[in-house]
């Protein structure tokens, strides 16, 4: 583009006026700087831009041609002004969060999808490990935000609530049938069927093994598995009895493909949500990216 911007600016604006007077009061410049500037334009693209009368000025035909450029280029420079204003606004425009693979499956990717819409100059970064290990990277100022299960202690971490899960075990009816072929026992099914379990770094884990030592229940069968969604595919094709959170198996119990076990006394519920050290004055982006989940949990 040869022609100087503010040339077009000049242009964009008598043409959205109507009048050189009120685009001159528009643009802080005088009348006949206003004429000069459209004359020289008219004379770099050897066209009559606009039809003058008593009344004020109109675009030619030439005119009604370049105009549509013109305004489709100063709207795409709003749009870029209104991104950096966002960032401006929230910080740096980049969020780290840590999440087991789990919740990032059930419960983040919902929240990520439609916060992502809304603000798309936000770049985030996901690390997917363990409850502990999210917690670490916190400590090491790796992340700036983790999703996690509430563990019993967090030393002064602050902690924002999403809210509860529930811990299950469910099995398919074939298993549960055939499991008592095999036994031929009235014992507890924890105690006699395959039981697959998180493996032992999960804190999920580690709140069942509380649960099952409390109530004196104990299995020398047991299958670790390192992700959810396996314990609950390996569950569907009847491989055992494993332990899910509720709230990510509904479909299955309400169709049938899996059943819950019943148990000497219901598993605590507990609470998930997000933990972060940086202050959220230094970057905003955190308490907004926060604040958005929290409204549509």
């Amino acid at each position: 583009m040869d022609q100087n911007l503010s040339l077009y600016k000049v242009f964009y604006t008598v043409a959205n006026t109507g009048n050189i007077s009120k685009a001159a009061a528009e643009l802080y410049i005088s009348q006949p700087a206003i004429s000069k500037s459209i004359r020289k334009l008219e004379q770099n693209l050897e066209v009559t831009l606009f039809s003058r009368n008593s009344r004020g000025v109109h675009l030619t035909e030439e005119g009604e041609v370049l105009y549509d450029y013109v305004q489709k280029a100063f709207y795409s420079l709003q749009l870029g002004e209104m991104q950096l204003k966002k960032i401006n606004e929230l910080g740096i425009g980049h969020l780290r969060i840590g999440v087991s693979t789990t919740l990032c499956k059930y419960v983040l990717l919902d929240y990520l999808k439609d916060f992502i819409a809304a603000h798309p100059h936000i770049r985030i970064t996901i690390e997917c490990q363990s409850t502990n290990h999210t917690l670490q990277l916190l400590k090491e100022n790796k992340i700036d935000l983790g999703l996690i299960g509430k563990p019993e202690r967090l030393h002064h971490i602050p902690f924002e609530t999403l809210g509860e899960i529930e811990d299950i075990f469910v099995s398919t009816n074939s298993y549960l049938e055939n499991l008592a072929l095999r036994t031929d026992s009235k014992e507890d099914i924890l105690r006699t069927a395959a039981l697959m379990l998180m493996d032992k770094e999960n804190i999920t884990r580690q709140y069942i093994d509380d649960y099952l030592a409390f109530h004196h229940i104990e299995n020398s069968n047991v299958l670790e598995v390192s992700a959810m969604d396996l314990l609950i595919e390996f569950t569907k094709i009847g491989l055992g009895v494993a332990c899910v959170i509720r709230q990510f198996v509904e479909k299955e119990l309400q169709e049938g493909t899996l059943v819950e076990i019943p148990l000497p006394a219901p598993i605590h519920k507990r609470e998930i949500g997000f933990v972060h050290l940086a202050d959220t004055q230094t970057n905003p982006v955190i308490q907004e990216f926060i604040d958005f989940c929290k409204k549509n949990a």
